[in-house]
């Protein structure tokens, strides 16, 4: 389903959400599955004990050419995991993840986007905002809690790109899945020998003091976190950059009161709402949804998308207004399965936008809005570049 306006879902949500809420689909990865597209439907499927996400199992939604054949060859991690297993592997990471486990964190991330917006005045516009702050700010963040040194990231960010395209070749996929197995392979490998104090090497000590190390789940937890740290929130940096300078009255109202920014952010969560990948299950047992009746072993994708623009929840949910409450989005999913880095990305968000705006207030886009391209063949959605200028 492609978008008609970069600041919208396809048009198709709307339709299926008012006419056909609960509806067979066919996917780009071969198969089939049940699309839930309203809000209420979305929370259900996604809190429901009797729905896997494990995406091992034969009918689980591909919805990208290769996966069905590699489901095999990814590293398993939490969230491919069903409880109980899901629920241990959660339970040995959250603390790191916690409003009290991230804020020893708050004044090196702010540090950082110091330091990457300094450098934009000092390059003077026009710059890319991609370049300049989106993709550093999260990826060195990323970098410092999981103890990777910044100069290897660049391998990282190309290996999320192409496993993150629609586009990319099966093998292509294989071998970029393979290479940055085995780098995080041996990345683990060096903290077992020598933990060091990050996270990766806070788990490898707290789990061999248990007795529960274990190799494999370590490297799939790296896996996890690389993937899903920087992309996702890059990509909101430069979304959510760009949506305010389309609609820069909301741009005053953060700036005239700071206290608003954390409301625009769940806005920005809300009306970007950038990857529906990791909402998709299989239903292990037969699940009533209204008037249909999802069978045992079928796929069902819950549209987070769809759901946070449902008029039923959100009044005039096309329309970005920082002043509404959007809290209840499910841009981070919802359920057990609920985005474990939901915390680190508002809070990254957070100081990115009281910062820019308040050292760079002229800030205006460098080149027309149907100029900017957009990343409509990968799965998280977001732009190839953002020039500014101020």
């Amino acid at each position: 389903m492609k978008r008609s306006c970069p600041f919208a879902p396809p048009p198709e949500y709307a339709r299926l959400r008012g006419e056909q809420p609960i509806a067979r689909v066919s996917t780009v990865g071969g198969n089939t599955a049940w699309v839930v597209t309203r809000y209420e439907d979305v929370r259900k499927i996604l809190s429901d004990p009797r729905v896997s996400s494990d995406h091992r199992h034969e009918n689980y939604p591909q919805i990208m050419p290769g996966l069905r054949e590699m489901r095999h060859d990814v590293p398993r991690s939490m969230i491919g995991m069903d409880a109980p297993d899901h629920t241990v592997a959660r339970r040995a990471v959250l603390p790191e993840f916690t409003v009290k486990g991230l804020k020893p964190l708050k004044p090196r991330i702010q540090q950082i986007v110091d330091d990457c917006v300094q450098g934009m005045l000092a390059a003077g516009g026009p710059v890319d905002l991609v370049r300049a702050l989106s993709f550093p700010v999260p990826a060195r963040v990323i970098c410092e809690l999981l103890g990777i040194p910044y100069a290897d990231f660049d391998f990282f960010e190309r290996c999320t790109v192409v496993l993150a395209s629609r586009t990319t070749t099966d093998e292509e996929r294989m071998r970029t899945l393979t290479d940055l197995c085995g780098l995080l392979d041996e990345l683990v490998t060096s903290k077992e020998k020598e933990p060091t104090d990050d996270l990766l090497g806070r788990q490898i000590a707290k789990r061999r003091a248990e007795g529960t190390l274990d190799h494999d789940a370590m490297v799939g937890l790296a896996f996890l976190l690389v993937l899903a740290g920087h992309e996702t929130t890059a990509s909101m940096i430069s979304l959510g950059t760009l949506a305010l300078l389309e609609n820069p009255a909301e741009i005053e109202k953060i700036v005239a009161d700071p206290r608003r920014i954390p409301a625009a952010v769940e806005e920005m969560l809300r009306f970007f709402t950038i990857s529906d990948i990791i909402t998709s299950r299989t239903a292990m047992e037969d699940i009533e949804l209204g008037d249909v009746v999802i069978r045992a072993g079928e796929g069902v994708i819950a549209l987070g998308y769809a759901a946070n623009r449902d008029p039923e929840v959100f009044a005039d949910p096309d329309e970005f207004d920082i002043s509404r409450e959007a809290r209840r989005h499910m841009a981070f999913g919802f359920g057990a399965h609920k985005c474990l880095g939901k915390t680190l990305a508002r809070m990254e968000l957070a100081v990115v936008f009281d910062t820019l705006f308040r050292r760079i207030p002229g800030i205006r886009l460098a080149a027309p809005l149907d100029e900017i391209a957009f990343k409509d063949e990968a799965s998280i959605y977001g732009v190839h570049e953002l020039p500014v200028t101020w």
